[in-house]
């Protein structure tokens, strides 16, 4: 029987499907401590309890978020803070921006490392 999550991704048609996994994938191998689960309905990667990032596809636009999360940003009095997203469009019909990638995962990993 298939997991929710297994079931995202095999649901999907192509290229799509094969996109998702080759980013899963990507994601996965970036770093031991990186957990997959599915949240909020989508794909969502954490890293030591932290928000770290999601995959998303809206009709025909695939995209792969990034988090900051907000348990992470400084109190501010009188502020609330809020999760901070960036995202990267991927076209799953060209080269995955695999460089671009580790990139974040590695910036966002290293902002979680310093601030916990």
């Amino acid at each position: 029987m298939l997991t929710a999550l297994e079931s995202y991704y095999l649901s999907k048609p192509e290229p799509y499907q094969s996109c998702l996994l080759a980013l899963r994938d990507i994601i996965l191998r970036a770093h031991p401590q990186i957990c997959h689960e599915r949240k909020f309905q989508v794909p969502f990667f954490t890293y030591k309890g932290k928000k770290l990032g999601y995959l998303w596809l809206n009709g025909k636009k695939l995209m792969l978020g990034f988090c900051f999360d907000k348990s992470l940003q400084p109190i501010v009095a009188g502020v609330k803070p809020k999760d901070q997203y960036e995202s990267i469009r991927i076209n799953p019909d060209e080269d995955i921006p695999v460089d671009l990638i580790l990139q974040k995962l590695h910036h966002h990993l290293q902002l979680i490392d310093q601030t916990i």
